[in-house]
């Protein structure tokens, strides 16, 4: 498979920005056969509906301007959608432990979140920052949610003992 494919894969996966030094050494490529494959990329790209966004040091994948009105249309009727079953589970795990990885959330719940985490985004429910210590991202409650709530911090959700104890004891059974 070629570069420009696995990396369209890998930023579509991704859905954030993905740094190019990150990508030269997952892909063990110099950075002329990255900024190559993304030129090839790029091209292919020109006539569908996701762009390359390549800065100086980073590439996402991002949807095309001319399907800007298609995107808002869909976005209108998702925001007037219940956010289901998966939605409420990632939104209870990320109030509960929050901050939490993507890693975390997909760990517990099994599945990939990345659709669910960015639809809980959009309706500004979550956000989104990056970790201190580490590469990646971690999300909470937006300060709004927990306001509409009543509640002041993460402790003082129902049972917030005994669900960290569930989850804790969950976590471990998994890494065993």
């Amino acid at each position: 498979m070629s570069l420009d494919v696995q990396i369209e894969g890998l930023l579509f996966y991704k859905s954030s920005p993905v740094k190019k030094k990150w990508l030269c050494s997952y892909f063990s490529v110099s950075e002329e056969e990255l900024t190559e494959a993304c030129e090839i990329l790029q091209t292919r790209l020109q006539t569908g509906a996701t762009r390359l966004v390549n800065t100086d040091e980073e590439l996402q994948l991002m949807t095309a301007p001319e399907i800007a009105p298609l995107i808002e249309a869909v976005h209108k009727d998702d925001m007037k959608a219940d956010i289901g079953k998966a939605g409420a589970e990632t939104l209870a795990i990320i109030m509960y432990k929050q901050p939490v990885s993507r890693a975390e959330i997909d760990q517990i719940r099994g599945v990939n979140s990345a659709f669910i985490l960015r639809n809980l985004m959009t309706r500004g429910l979550i956000t989104r920052s990056q970790k201190a210590s580490r590469s990646g991202y971690e999300f909470s409650a937006t300060p709004e949610l927990m306001a509409q709530l009543g509640i002041e911090k993460k402790q003082d959700l129902t049972e917030f003992s005994t669900v960290m104890d569930t989850l804790e004891t969950f976590t471990e059974s998994k890494s065993a």
